[in-house]
């Protein structure tokens, strides 16, 4: 029943949408993190992780009070602790400690955990991170520190990051340097922010090779021109974007997911989608466009367009899909335009040649 215990747990982590992140449990096991026997005995493994059992004596019996512990997972969430607790196992892989009054991080709280994973501190009252908390962190690939009170990105993480998720706490800058060295870097969730355009310092994400960033729910007016030009999805919905000018994406061509959806943006000057060579989705849904943005048939990936509760009054015939047959290399599996004072009676079959489905268009619904 304890490992059931655990999932069910654990896979509170998975909250934050639209990021489509499997359960902790899941990933851990895909990541090498739990070994079967035949993987710890080092026969036939090809899974590259080391081989925890042979690395470091295993300290089974060491567990904090009230906290649960078990294949190197320690699991103290909701147990209104105030501090991080002592006698966590040297060979713990994963610690939770979600959900507790923890409101700083000290120089020693960690001190020990060379092999820790994936630390989890989510829901806490943190404002206060020395700046050698995670020194001893040389492993740590994950960092969920979402749901606090921070105002500034933590100082000198550590090197081995790989996914950081802080979003939903009070950080109104992202100075230059402050992720500097953290060359494994992947993916940061960093929405629900209160930060604008002028938080971002030249140069804030050098050095990064990000594929994922999410800056929803902040106070944005326009697209960030100085993130990673590695990244292969960037969602800014839930901000004050007006306006989508010519070069706002020339940086972007890697892009295969785009999301602003959740907008006021008007405008999107032509050319400014050319930019987006190998986007397969794009969601512009509630904003304030009263037309199709232009350039859509020249994508020849694009598969997805949600453009539903927009102020769209007309579609045309060549509006999604290029003139003539077999230029596009991928078909459309979605388009959404409900929620548009749109006449969609008078929409010309032939705009959607290029859909795989008629079920695949969503019209209709619409009200004042």
């Amino acid at each position: 029943m304890q490992p059931l215990w655990l999932l069910a747990a654990l896979l509170a982590l998975g909250q934050a949408l639209p990021f489509e992140q499997k359960g902790f449990w899941d990933f851990a096991l895909d990541d090498g993190l739990f070994m079967n026997d035949e993987e710890a005995s080092g026969v036939d493994s090809t899974s590259g992780a080391p081989d925890m059992d042979s690395v470091t004596p295993t300290y089974s019996a060491i567990c904090p009070f009230g906290c649960h512990c078990h294949l190197r997972v320690v699991q103290c969430s909701d147990l209104g602790l105030k501090n991080v607790p002592k006698e966590i196992s040297p060979d713990t892989t994963l610690l939770d400690l979600q959900n507790n009054d923890i409101s700083e991080l000290r120089k020693d709280d960690f001190k020990g955990l060379q092999h820790l994973y994936a630390l989890v501190l989510v829901n806490n009252k943190i404002s206060k991170i020395h700046e050698k908390a995670f020194s001893p962190l040389r492993k740590l690939q994950k960092l969920y520190i979402s749901k606090n009170h921070l105002v500034e990105i933590p100082p000198n993480l550590p090197s081995s990051l790989v996914e950081l998720r802080i979003h939903d706490n009070r950080i109104r800058k992202v100075p230059k340097g402050v992720f500097s060295g953290l060359r494994n870097m992947n993916c940061i969730e960093m929405g629900g922010n209160p930060l604008e355009n002028s938080g971002f310092e030249p140069g804030a994400f050098d050095g990064l090779k990000l594929n994922y960033l999410r800056i929803s729910e902040a106070k944005l007016t326009g697209i960030p021109k100085d993130l990673p030009e590695t990244l292969n999805e960037l969602h800014l919905d839930h901000n004050k974007i007006q306006a989508i000018e010519l070069e706002d994406l020339l940086r972007y061509s890697k892009l295969y997911r785009l999301g602003l959806g959740h907008n006021q943006i008007r405008m999107i000057e032509n050319g400014s989608l050319s930019f987006l060579p190998t986007l397969r989705e794009l969601h512009l849904n509630n904003n304030k466009l009263s037309r199709v943005p232009a350039g859509l048939p020249d994508l020849k990936l694009l598969q997805v367009v949600y453009l539903h509760s927009n102020n769209i009054t007309k579609v045309g015939v060549n509006d999604f899909c290029p003139m003539g047959f077999g230029v596009k290399r991928a078909y459309y599996n979605g388009i959404s335009l409900f929620h548009n004072p749109v006449p969609y009676w008078e929409v010309q079959p032939a705009t959607f040649r290029c859909v795989t489905d008629r079920l695949a268009i969503q019209f209709g619904n619409y009200k004042k």
